[in-house]
């Protein structure tokens, strides 16, 4: 009985004491979007005592005793604010929607003139990740993979070299992703491929990534089949201040990076200045790298009406490469295990990378916002980049590179290489082998101009212009004679017999031109309720061919090969209550083949079989939103018509001969599903899961097999029903993030890919017997990375330190495979994925 009345009369105690304290709550969003902002800090003034918002954007104060207090709202991006409530007895202090305003100068007009994707409003299938997702869960890993969580993505390390990194979105690889940064397309005009490694520093200074999958919101015409990665950059902050960081991993990697802001000074300019250094080496053999990326970003807020920007980004880098897949049994057999790299030697001591990429891409943009009335903006980017780079390999005899010093997985002798090519300077004669480097330079142009109106409060019509001149030259050059004094080549009709040393050009030196005018509009209506858009694109695309070593001067330049393509597409969203939406889209779109489809054999003689690739993309999904859960799934279906390959060959006497694959037909459909939970306060988990089915659907008769521009002979391919491979159709990832203390974060994530079919090319399923036999599937995957993050104040400094500890349990697995002859383990080449590696970094904040 006392034990009753005790406790009867601790709950009455307690009742009173809950009854003398009170609550705050509200709502944060962004100023101009009216978006949620979930993980925008509330912290009473003066104390630790404070809440993060949920996936809706809000939060609750409880046990606060009655009286008057000053909250500090803030937002990675957003100006910080201090309201002021009343607490009184009892009761729980409603401050409504708090609407936070960007601090970053311009953030805003960037963001619409990169078609940023709105929740619950823009009716596409859309992930985004914010500066602080990247900042705690990239660690050493390459830029795509802070994207592996995300559904219908795929990423890799492929061979494992610094920025060697590939996506692929819905089944669909880089060349068929649209990549944008801050609204400027980066997907190369010749062949749509994004190569990481020219970004490498694009993770510092990235402000958010959004993952439009499927056909996407973008109104610039740029037709993407599998979706579109905008990439906003960070803008110049309205505030004074910078950071410093560093950061250490496995392998002797080292960073070290500094941040400037000037803050916005009384004449309206305002600048952002970064730099950071990498180095170190991979996790395989052979794969020392070093780069340094820098970003500059100038503001002139001219009046209320005009605001410019000039930014520069770029990243110069080499690195080494492991190039060449090998069969698992290499592997094991090795003694380096799954580090064995075959692409690297040793000169006089030193390590030499055979096969290497070094490269500097920066890209150069003066942006002009311009407000003309409350109804109309206009946005004009005016934009360049100049590449220059390549990768590295071998010439000459290539029997010499397979003499190893150590046996079969050993390293290249280079040194012998060396006593051959000196052998061969006494008796007068040029190098037997040698190192060369394939160069892919370029100047890139462009122009994209944005105009929005809003007519009326339910209607917005946008229209704009997008202009691209391109030009990439293309030609091999000598790196290391290795001790030889020249090396003859023939490869010049115009200057036959040349005598070559270091830095001269031989085997091809062609240009490719690409000219690009493509005109967009939308009109999107918005009425309680709905919203919903349709847009259209036209495009034409010209090619042109300029090749200096197989023509006369006169004869040099090939003639101009247009080909028009276009788009239309639509679609809707319905809030069925505050809580449920479901949305829809279509489209359909032609687009222009590639270069290398037009000018197939490699000579100026244009294929005419080329074609526009057609695509249709359906989509349905429905969306759960409440305070602690968000929940979005859909389906999608892409059709994907006259998919053009060519195919590199060689002849029984050595030479280069080509076949020219048209009329290719894949559907690629899926389920999709997203979700994050907040079950206790500080404790946040996500997940996904991605069905995908991708399979070619026909067969086909009669592909062309070109010699020298001439169709020399035909053969039949079986692939109908065969799965598409190089990305994993079913994915999944499970995460946790735990806010143990004030200011100190565990991080936990799980990931998961099945249904992976090694690459294959349709050139060798040219046998009747070939039919239906589906491509290896490697094995089934699951990955866990591990992180830690602590924020804490210390002389004058915000001080944050993060630790990464990726495939923890150091698995075994293998990422990437080219199918084999028997379409099985043994005789497929692979690559294998990274074990356990680990990264450790201090950022302070001044």
């Amino acid at each position: 009985m006392k034990q009753i009345l005790l406790f009867a009369c601790m709950l009455f105690f307690a009742g009173f004491t809950y009854a003398q304290t009170g609550g705050i709550a509200g709502k944060i969003s962004d100023k101009d979007t009216y978006d949620a902002l979930p993980g925008a800090n509330v912290v009473v003034k003066g104390t630790s005592k404070g809440a993060t918002t949920d996936v809706d954007g809000n939060f609750q104060l409880g046990e606060l005793s009655p009286g008057s207090y000053a909250l500090e709202i803030s937002f990675i991006g957003y100006e910080l604010k201090e309201i002021f409530a009343t607490v009184r007895s009892g009761q729980v202090t409603q401050l409504g929607e708090i609407r936070l305003g960007a601090s970053l100068i311009g953030l805003r007009e960037v963001e619409i003139i990169a078609s940023m994707a709105v929740d619950r409003q823009t009716p596409v299938a859309v992930s985004t990740i914010k500066a602080d997702y990247i900042e705690s869960k990239l660690g050493t890993q390459e830029f795509p993979e802070i994207l592996k969580s995300t559904p219908g993505v795929y990423t890799t390390k492929t061979g494992g070299g610094f920025g060697d990194g590939r996506i692929n979105v819905r089944g669909f690889d880089s060349q068929n992703v649209a990549v944008m940064i801050n609204g400027v397309p980066v997907n190369d005009m010749e062949n749509g491929r994004v190569y990481w490694s020219n970004w490498a520093g694009l993770s510092d200074v990235t402000g958010s990534i959004q993952v439009q999958r499927g056909l996407g919101a973008s109104k610039v015409a740029v037709p993407s089949i599998g979706g579109t990665i905008n990439i906003v950059s960070k803008a110049s902050d309205n505030k004074q201040g910078g950071s410093l960081y560093s950061s250490i991993g496995n392998n002797g990697y080292k960073e070290f990076g500094l941040q400037v802001n000037t803050g916005l000074s009384e004449k309206g300019w305002a600048m952002t200045l970064q730099g950071s250094r990498k180095e170190g080496a991979m996790y395989m053999d052979g794969s020392e790298f070093s780069g340094f990326s820098y970003y500059l970003n100038i503001a002139k807020q001219i009046n209320t009406h005009h605001l410019l920007t000039f930014s520069v980004i770029g990243a110069k880098q080499n690195h080494g490469q492991r190039e060449n897949k090998l069969k698992i049994d290499d592997y094991r057999n090795s003694p380096n295990g799954i580090r064995q790299n075959n692409d690297w030697g040793k000169l006089g001591g030193d390590v030499v990378h055979v096969e290497d990429n070094f490269y500097h891409k920066p890209q150069i943009s003066l942006n002009h916002y311009w407000t003309i009335n409350e109804t109309t903006e206009l946005s004009t980017a005016v934009y360049a980049s100049y590449g220059s780079g390549g990768g590295g390999g071998q010439g000459g005899d290539g029997g010499l590179f397979t003499i190893r010093k150590g046996g079969k997985y050993g390293y290249i002798d280079l040194d012998n290489i060396v006593n051959v090519n000196e052998a061969a300077n006494a008796n007068g004669e040029g190098a037997v082998s040698y190192l060369r480097a394939s160069r892919n330079d370029h100047k890139w142009y462009g122009l994209l101009s944005v105009l929005n109106k809003e007519i009326g409060s339910n209607l917005k019509i946008t229209g704009g212009l997008d202009l691209r001149s391109y030009r990439g030259s293309h030609f091999r050059e000598i790196t290391n004679l290795l001790g030889a004094d020249y090396v003859v080549d023939n490869s010049d009709i115009n200057n036959p017999n040349r005598v070559l040393s270091v830095g001269d050009k031989f085997s091809y030196n062609n240009d490719g031109i690409v000219g690009w005018t493509g005109l967009f509009g939308q009109a999107e209506y918005t009425y309680e309720k709905l919203s919903a858009f349709v847009s259209a694109t036209v495009s034409n695309t010209s090619y042109t061919r300029e090749d200096f070593y197989l023509y006369a001067p006169a004869d040099q330049k090939s003639e101009k090969y247009n080909f028009v393509g276009y788009s239309v597409k639509g679609g809707a969203n319905y809030n069925l209550n505050e809580h449920q939406n479901i949305f829809a889209n279509i489209g359909y779109f032609e687009r222009a083949p590639y270069f290398n489809a037009v000018f197939s054999s490699n000579t100026n003689n244009a294929n005419a079989d080329a074609v526009n690739e057609k695509v249709l993309g359906l989509e349905l999904g429905y969306g759960i939103r409440y305070s602690k859960t968000a929940i979005t799934v859909n389906a999608y279906s892409t059709q994907w018509k006259d998919k053009s390959f060519t195919r590199r060959l060689n002849a029984t006497d050595g030479r280069e001969i080509y076949a020219n694959i048209l009329g290719v037909n894949a559907l690629h459909t899926g389920v999709e599903l997203e979700m994050t939970y907040e079950p206790l306060p500080g404790l946040r988990v996500s997940g996904m899961a991605s069905l995908g089915n991708w399979k070619w659907q026909n067969n086909i008769n009669d592909v062309n097999i070109i010699d020298g521009g001439t169709v020399i002979g035909t053969v039949d391919l079986y692939i109908k029903g065969l799965k598409v491979g190089d990305a994993a159709q079913t994915t999944a990832a499970l995460g946790a993030d735990y806010e143990l203390f004030k200011g100190f974060k565990l991080t936990g994530d799980y990931t998961y890919a099945t249904n992976n079919y090694a690459y294959f090319d349709p050139l060798g399923r040219g046998s009747e017997s070939d039919e239906g036999i589906q491509p290896w599937e490697m094995p089934a995957f699951g990955l866990f990375d591990f992180g830690m993050i602590y924020k804490f104040p210390i002389v004058g400094f915000d001080a944050t330190i993060i630790g990464r500890l990726n495939n923890a349990f150091d698995t075994e697995y293998i990422s990437d495979s080219n199918d084999g002859q028997n379409h099985d383990a043994y005789t497929s080449n692979v690559f294998y994925g990274f074990g356990r590696t680990w990264s450790l970094g201090l950022k302070l904040r001044f």
